[in-house]
């Protein structure tokens, strides 16, 4: 493969990636331009940015879903493994909802609290459009990019010569840690990214790590409204 080939691979599975990370810079720098009193933002401004962030990553999915070889729902054929990844997911997000311990530094996080919005359609369409993103959109943009792509470069930079599950111990740490670091929970992330890593060493299925990825953010979906534990968001 031509290093533009290889290049292209990647950039299939680190884009989608990359614009979900710009959206959050953005949303960090209005909110810092706001606290030096550039502008006013009320508390639930910056909520209706999740929508454009969910619609445009998704939809560079999409756009380049020819690209994604390494997903095939066959994977999920295998009854007794797809059972084992749900229940392993579940079990991921029962220790996430345990682990929500920040540094002292960075305090607890307010989250997203759709009940600050005003109530009917907006408040409904909101609270869907981020279930969706956190079920779908995200599991499948944060795999791409962090068991598909970064796992593998960093085994070799040719993605496409290093099967999916490959095994090393310095790709496997350092996506962990990133992982971690990507949320702000750090450690409940690290040790999500421990459990997906292992699914994807067990099963060499990306789908099967994208299922796992998705049950969790769904279960803790379905907590967060039920018990407005809003800091999880």
């Amino acid at each position: 493969m031509t290093d533009t080939a290889n290049n292209k691979a990647g950039f299939y599975r680190y884009i989608p990636f990359a614009v979900f990370m710009a959206f959050i810079g953005l949303d960090e720098l209005l909110r810092f331009l706001a606290g030096k009193g550039f502008f006013t933002l009320t508390e639930t401004t910056l909520y209706y940015l999740y929508p454009v962030k969910a619609l445009v990553v998704g939809w560079l999915l999409y756009f380049f879903r020819h690209h994604y070889s390494e997903l095939s729902l066959k994977d999920l054929k295998n009854i007794p493994e797809t059972v084992a990844v749900v229940l392993t997911g579940i079990i991921v997000f029962v220790l996430w909802i345990n682990m929500d311990w920040t540094f002292a530094a960075s305090g607890s996080p307010k989250g997203y609290n759709p009940l600050l919005l005003p109530e009917g359609g907006i408040r409904i369409s909101m609270t869907l459009f981020r279930v969706a993103g956190a079920v779908i959109v995200v599991p499948i943009m944060e795999e791409l990019f962090w068991r598909s792509y970064l796992i593998r470069y960093l085994v070799g930079s040719d993605i496409e010569k290093v099967a999916i599950g490959t095994f090393t111990w310095f790709s496997f740490l350092a996506t962990v840690v990133l992982f971690g670091l990507e949320h702000h929970f750090i450690f409940a992330g690290m040790m999500a990214g421990v459990v997906y890593n292992l699914i994807l060493y067990k099963t060499r299925s990306l789908v099967q790590c994208i299922l796992a990825h998705a049950v969790t953010n769904l279960a803790l979906a379905v907590y967060v409204i039920s018990t407005n534990k809003w800091y999880f968001w």
